[in-house]
Parts: structure tokens; C-alpha cells; sequence
């Protein structure tokens, strides 16, 4: 009996060190095979707050993202800063998650830095069509950064693609993403994968306070769109979506309304295009 107690009491003290060491659950779902993206569907994203309570945000919350980002909206400001990034290579692996393709880096591929705060690559991801407009338009694919600091917080690089040249980082990863497509498996493994591959080009960026767009839609996450609209082809496109294993044609939520939100957008130098 007195073993028993032990083995308890044991038990016990090793949930509340996870419980106390696990960091917050700010993190998109790992299985998006509990939602779509079809408008029409009992799971689709107008019905995403009602499928779990934890998922509530969705529906009831008042900083959603995408947004459009409508120029007349937006206040022009030098003050941010730069990007200030120290991103590293490290493992990678690519993750069939139902609805999208996910890069995730086994332990951190380096950080961003934003007023003070340090922020870890975990992952990123696509999106096609873009999830975020700007006045109005869609481009062909968004892809996110995703990162996350010590105590939580995220922050979400966003980058824009229309069709064009092929963009130099999915060329990399070509091979991986055919294997994914052909296999029917839900991982593989890539390697070492180094995110400064990823190119942004422009230092001038929007800068506004939003969710994760993807369930449990998680609010006051930092979100970054870079200016700069990059290029990728239709077959790069095309790829990312059979890869993954569903019958859709899209994994963009529709955008949200901004409640009146602040939207800037960051340009160190007028007279300068970057």
C-alpha cells in the first residue's frame, strides 16, 4: 500500500512539473482535419467558433485575422525599425497537416526580434490564395513565419506571392513536396533546412495586432505582412495543394473586420524605394 501511495504521489508531481513547464498552447491545431475551407460546410469558417469552445475566438473575437490591408487606413511610420532577424539552420520537417503543407524546424531556427522581445522560428507554412489583401486584391500564395517567445507570444511573418519566377526556397524543397504528394504519408523529413533562404527583399513592412487564422484563431498575435510582393509559379502553387491530401482548392479564411485596429506600415526613408 505504502508502494502505492509512492508510485502516486509520483505521478502527481510529474503532471504538475509538465503542467508547469509546457509552454501556453498558442499554437495553430496540429490536424486540420477537423475544419475546411469550403463556405457551404458545417465545418466551414463561419462555423469554426462552434465546433469546440475552445475554438470560440473564431466567431466571437474582435481582433481576427486576415484583414484587408486598405492603403487609406494605413499610417505610414519610420519609427519600427528594421526586421531585426537572426534566423540559423536547423532540421527540418514537413508536415502534412489536412488542409496545408507545414516546414517545422525540430528545435528553433533562430530568432526575430521585436521591442525587446525574442521570438523563435517554430514553423512556416502556405497559404494559396493569400489569406491577408492589400486594398482589395488576392495574391497567388501567402506564406507564414511563425514564431513564438519564451512566454508564448507569437509573432507571424507574412509574405506575398504572385505569379511569376520560381521562388528560390520552395525549388529547394521540390523534391521533398513531390515525395509528400506521392506517398500518402503525413511527414518528411527534409534535413537542414536554413530560413535566410527565404527571401523577403524589402525592409518596409505592415505591422498590426491580430489572430492565428487557422483554429483556435488565438488574438494578440504580432503580425508582420512584408511589402514586397515576391514571385512564384503556377506549378509551385499547384504543388504546395497536392501535397497536401483533400480535395480542396484553397486554405484561405476569409478576411476579417479590422474593429478598427491600427494598421502601419513601416518605411525607414520616403525619398527611398526599397
Amino acid at each position: 500500500m505504502e508502494k502505492l501511495a509512492i508510485k502516486l504521489l509520483c505521478s502527481i508531481f510529474l503532471i504538475s512539473l509538465l503542467l508547469h513547464t509546457l509552454p501556453a498552447r498558442s499554437q495553430e491545431v496540429d490536424d486540420e482535419r477537423e475544419f475546411d475551407y469550403d463556405k457551404n460546410s458545417e465545418k466551414g469558417p463561419a462555423r469554426w467558433g462552434e465546433i469546440h469552445p475552445e475554438w470560440g475566438n473564431c466567431s466571437k473575437g474582435s481582433m481576427q485575422s486576415p484583414i484587408d490591408l486598405l492603403n487609406e487606413r494605413v499610417e505610414v511610420v519610420s519609427h519600427l525599425g528594421r526586421l531585426n532577424r537572426s534566423y540559423k539552420p536547423s532540421n527540418g520537417t514537413l508536415k502534412n497537416r489536412g488542409h496545408d503543407m507545414m516546414l517545422e524546424w525540430e528545435s528553433g531556427a533562430g530568432t526575430l526580434e521585436i521591442n525587446g522581445t525574442e521570438y523563435v522560428l517554430k514553423q512556416c507554412h502556405w497559404h494559396s490564395p493569400s489569406e491577408h489583401t492589400i486594398s482589395g486584391r488576392k495574391f497567388a500564395l501567402e506564406l507564414h513565419m511563425v514564431h513564438e517567445s519564451q512566454d508564448g507570444k507569437v509573432a507571424v511573418v507574412g509574405i506575398m506571392y504572385i505569379i511569376g519566377r520560381p521562388d528560390s526556397f520552395l525549388s529547394s524543397i521540390t523534391d521533398h513536396l513531390r515525395m509528400e504528394a506521392g506517398n500518402g504519408e503525413t511527414e518528411t523529413v527534409v534535413g537542414v533546412v536554413n530560413p535566410k533562404d527565404i527571401k523577403i527583399g524589402s525592409r518596409k513592412y505592415y505591422r498590426y495586432m491580430g489572430s492565428l487564422t487557422t483554429p483556435p484563431c488565438t488574438e494578440n498575435v504580432l503580425w508582420t505582412i512584408v511589402r514586397k510582393v515576391r514571385t512564384v509559379t503556377k506549378e509551385q502553387v499547384r504543388l504546395l495543394r497536392v501535397a497536401v491530401h483533400d480535395d480542396s482548392d484553397t486554405n484561405a479564411r476569409p478576411t476579417q473586420p479590422t474593429n478598427g485596429r491600427p494598421v502601419q506600415l513601416y518605411r525607414p526613408d520616403e525619398n527611398k524605394d526599397d
